[in-house]
């Protein structure tokens, strides 16, 4: 009879006496084929080489089984997998909004944020949004669109062309540059104002200052644990 008693599955691998066969299929500490041996042969052989017995195929028949350092292999593990994250991005669409007879101060500090997130490799939702007696004017919302497009086209391009959404106005930017080369050019600078740092000590406050406001927009709308690009909605207010 079967009987479920709780608890979550291990996925961790059996290692040395957790181990419940007759025999397995034994691999050395370098890789090499010792062949299929009694369990006990094979954890007296870990014991001589002072290492573990790590089953690394359970479904095998018979299982096979490794003669490693189980917790250096740990280790590694956790540090490849701590790489793969690090070097993982999301395609992120930020939202810029923007009135038709804006103030060309305010053109020029909302187009410093769009040419930001374009640099960064995210997308870039713009909006123009009418007022009243405005709806009546929507060649003046798609002549700022096509103006803010041509500014920053060494940086983006048009992905969606102008479009009416109710009172708004929409239009979307795609990067030129990939988010993960933004990313690699984002961490080789900062490694390289440390080093500047280090050579300059009296530097060094206002290069830390400036590492963390590059962290910071490094890791705006990024998310660990995915290993695709998707997109995703973010909203900046300026």
């Amino acid at each position: 009879m079967w009987c479920y008693r709780g608890g979550s599955i291990s996925a961790e691998p059996r290692i040395n006496d957790r181990i419940r066969v007759p025999e397995v299929r034994l691999v050395g500490p370098s890789g090499e084929q010792v062949g299929i041996v009694p369990l006990a042969k094979a954890l007296e052989l870990a014991q001589e080489y002072d290492l573990d017995l790590v089953e690394v195929a359970a479904n095998a028949r018979p299982p096979v089984c490794k003669l490693m350092d189980y917790g250096k292999f740990k280790y590694e593990s956790a540090m490849k997998a701590r790489e793969a994250r690090k070097n993982q991005a999301h395609t992120v669409i930020k939202e810029m909004k923007l009135r038709p007879k804006i103030d060309p101060h305010d053109y020029d500090t909302k187009k410093g944020h769009v040419v930001r997130f374009l640099k960064q490799g995210d997308k870039v939702k713009i909006t123009i949004m009418f007022r009243g007696r405005e709806q009546s004017r929507p060649e003046l919302g798609y002549r700022l669109l096509q103006r803010l497009a041509s500014d920053v086209e060494d940086l983006g391009f048009i992905e969606s062309n102008p479009k009416q959404d109710g009172r708004n106005m929409i239009m979307v930017l795609g990067p030129h540059k990939k988010k993960t080369e933004a990313m690699a050019e984002a961490r080789e600078a900062q490694a390289a104002r440390k080093a500047e740092a280090k050579a300059n000590p009296g530097k060094s406050q206002n290069a830390a200052e400036t590492d963390i406001a590059d962290e910071d927009v490094a890791d705006e709308g990024v998310t660990d644990g995915e290993t695709t690009e998707a997109p995703a909605e973010a909203s900046t207010e300026v």
